[in-house]
């Protein structure tokens, strides 16, 4: 066995190929789709078109009759009433609450009272007729919400009883008055249409006319209501009003003679003044207590110095009697340094200098001690001074807050009394305006154009029901196409096949008269269908150029499930190739065996398994078919997957190999058994047949993934039993050359393998 080098580089190829078609959308092959269903399509949408011509055709006409009403603010306002409804007429909410009130219940039940709606036989549930078999049809269309179909309620939608009451008629019929009318704004401008949809455009005109009348009345019955109402809750809120008032103005009128207040602000200012004046003269205080505290200091760090260091000190030494006693000091200590170089110390000279140094001395000191005694009165001065300030300010600080709260308080009983008072002034006002209003007459609508009788009706809209319909049913068959399309995972086509799997399809077969089995396992060899023949010696030529350089002798044909035909495809290719070279075909089905039944081999004949076995002698097993050596399964074993893994079965295909140029083996199927997996072992090329239009795609994949993965030599495909008028009839296209042959099919057709 050789082994394909190609094996890896197909898998790795068909799993992108597998990703990619996951990730992507093939419009090309949707379309195809659709188009090989076109008369199915087409089929349908004639169909489900003249059903919905029929029903069109049955349904009642229905007749608008519209009025056309302007909306406008009043040019003379109407205090109360403005209020109570606390709208702007020009705002886009006041024209949407005119709209709702002309479909307002109780103006549609003064029309229903006034043309006696509840006896006219389009709306009186005790005329209408009893319900017919497309009743369903009917009320289905009429209840669509799409406006350009049959909106609204159509008269058999009524519920009928045998004893409904008076009321239960009046209210049905009410409810379905309401829902045939319609207001449409025009356009940006105050001007509304109010419409009403009958099949009596007669009776539709007269409801629309009444219909505008009636909102017109009620307007003006509501405007009078309102202001009558609002005269009187106000002359009701007056009293209350006044009476607050007075209550407010005696309060305040308490407090102040309470407090004695005369001007809150007169007082409040004087006592920011003087409380700013104060505060100023406490920083100056604070300033001068700071002065003084730092010659104090100096002071007192020296007192206990002697006055000598107290003379020193710059607070003392800044004084000038000071300086002119230290300067009378120096001049006497001079003259006493001057005569004691001449004199002696006892010499009266002398004593009389010392007695001048002395006398200057205690001059100083007394001066000093003076001068640090009145530091000291300074300071203390300054302190007083400055806590005297300091308690003026509190006290000028609390009589402020004092004030203050008294302001708030009584600003608080003023701002009552004012805002009590403008109240009373303003409904007083109001109250006046009201009573003296002469307009109350006077609507906020006036008819524009009156309803006239309509000629043609507005629905059903025939023409368009049926084209949406055609249309709809039209996206409704390609929706069914696309849906089966997916559903129908199976192999069609050779592109498919070679896209899908990346492996070369080899041929195809097409489906064949009704034949037994026998005859479909010698069609090739009978030559009875040349389409079929051409179609094998296709398989032929293409497993024969595929082995140019390295022959393949050993051919393994397979498949993923049973009943796709691999047995007839071993059997008449051995044929074709019995025409060129000495063939075997072996059936290594053992579980499921056809070839000794299709070629009617005696009961017993010996096989692959008795040959295995060693029970009989390879002369005794091999039968000649018309120039084709056939080895049949034999004896059925229990264990043949041990048969065909046995060394046994190696050297007997050894032999096999040597004496004959093709050795073609039937193997069961992948998805089955794994024994195609151990004949691939001993095999040099591997064919795969699939049935077209049967086989699931993800059958194909993993038997074939699987085959690679155990490094098989898959040769190709064969696609089998294709219907090639109908396939060709789907849009799919095997290159016409069966057409070239002839080919035709009869209307009933089998498969031409019912096993494996």
């Amino acid at each position: 066995m050789e082994s394909n080098p190609t094996i890896a580089s197909r898998n790795m190829m068909t799993q992108q190929r597998d990703e990619a078609a996951d990730d992507e959308i093939d419009l090309l092959k949707l379309w195809q789709a659709i188009w090989r269903r076109k008369w199915s399509i087409i089929t349908l949408s004639l169909i489900v078109m003249m059903v919905s011509v029929l029903v069109v055709l049955s349904l009642t006409p229905i007749y608008r009759a519209a009025t056309t009403l302007l909306i406008e603010q009043k040019q003379a306002k109407i205090v109360s009433i403005e209020q109570v409804y606390g709208l702007d007429g020009n705002s886009n909410e006041y024209l949407q609450t005119q709209f709702e009130l002309l479909k307002a219940r109780s103006l549609a039940e003064r029309i229903v009272r006034e043309l006696n709606l509840t006896t006219h036989p389009e709306f009186d549930p005790r005329q209408q007729p009893e319900p017919l078999i497309n009743f369903s049809i009917k009320d289905l269309l009429s209840n669509l919400s799409i406006d350009q179909f049959i909106p609204g309620m159509m008269p058999s939608d009524l519920e009928v009883t045998e004893e409904m009451l008076e009321e239960q008629i009046f209210e049905q019929v009410t409810q379905a008055f309401m829902k045939r009318i319609s207001v449409e704004p025009q356009g940006k401008s105050q001007l509304v249409k109010v419409q009403v949809d009958m099949a009596d455009p007669v009776l539709a005109t007269q409801a629309a006319n009444m219909l505008s009348n009636g909102f017109i009345e009620s307007q003006l019955e509501a405007s009078m209501e309102m202001s009558v109402t609002a005269t009187t809750w106000m002359n009701s809120r007056m009293g209350e009003l006044r009476s607050k008032l007075k209550i407010a103005e005696d309060t305040l009128q308490e407090y102040r003679e309470k407090e004695n207040l005369v001007d809150v602000d007169g007082v409040s200012t004087i006592s920011a003044a003087e409380l700013a004046a104060t505060s100023e003269r406490m920083i100056d205080a604070r300033r001068n207590r700071a002065e003084a505290e730092s010659m104090y200091r100096q002071v007192q760090s020296m007192r206990n110095s002697g006055w000598e260091k107290l003379a020193s000190v710059s607070a003392v030494l800044g004084d000038p009697l000071i300086q002119q006693f230290k300067t009378n000091e120096a001049r006497a200590k001079a003259k006493v340094d001057e005569l004691s170089k001449r004199y002696g110390a006892r010499h009266p000279t002398m004593e009389a200098a010392r007695t001048d140094l002395a006398a200057a001395q205690a001059s100083l000191r007394g001066q000093v001690e003076q001068v640090v005694a009145g530091i000291e009165r300074n300071y203390q001065l300054a302190v007083a001074n400055e806590g005297s300030l300091r308690s003026s300010v509190n006290i000028n600080k609390a009589q402020i807050q004092d004030i203050s709260r008294k302001e708030f308080k009584l600003r608080e009983l003023q701002r009552e009394v004012d805002s009590n008072r403008a109240l009373y002034d303003t409904f007083l006002t109001r109250l006046k305006e009201t009573a003296a209003t002469s307009d109350l007459d006077s609507a906020n609508a006036r008819i524009v154009d009156k309803a006239t009788v309509p000629t043609t009706p507005i629905k059903p809209k025939k023409a368009l029901i049926v084209v949406l319909a055609t249309f709809l049913a039209g996206l409704v068959g390609v929706g069914l196409v696309l849906l089966l399309e997916a559903l129908n995972n199976t192999f069609k086509s050779t592109e498919e096949i070679e896209n899908t799997l990346n492996l070369p399809v080899l041929g195809l077969l097409p489906l064949v008269n009704k034949k037994d089995r026998k005859q479909v396992a010698n069609l090739f060899h009978d030559d009875t269908n040349k389409s079929f023949s051409e179609s094998i010696r296709t398989i032929r030529t293409s497993v024969v150029l595929s082995s140019m350089d390295t022959p393949h002798k050993t051919i393994v044909i397979t498949s993923s499930v049973p009943g796709e035909g691999k047995s007839t495809v071993a059997a008449n290719l051995a044929f074709a190739l019995g025409q060129m070279e000495k063939v075997l075909l072996i059936d290594a089905d053992m579980r499921r065996p056809t070839l000794a039944k299709n070629f009617s081999f005696p009961v017993g004949t010996p096989g692959l398994a008795n040959l295995i076995a060693g029970t009989a002698q390879l002369v005794e097993c091999i039968k000649n078919v018309d120039g084709v050596d056939m080895l049949s399964a034999g004896a059925v074993p229990p264990n043949p997957l041990e048969l065909l893994s046995s060394e046994r079965f190696i050297e007997v295909m050894a032999l096999l190999t040597s004496k004959y140029d093709r050795v073609i083996i039937d193997s069961p199927p992948t998805q089955a058994v794994s024994d195609a997996l151990v004949l691939s072992t001993l095999a040099n090329a591997l064919i795969y047949v699939i049935r077209s239009d049967h086989t699931a795609k993800p059958l194909v994949i993993k038997g074939v993934g699987q085959l690679l993965q155990n490094n098989a030599p898959v040769t190709g495909v064969v696609l089998n039993q294709v219907d090639i008028k109908k396939a060709q009839k789907h849009g799919y296209n095997y290159g016409g050359y069966y057409d070239y042959y002839g080919y035709s099919s009869s209307a009933k057709v089998v498969k031409p393998d019912a096993k494996a």
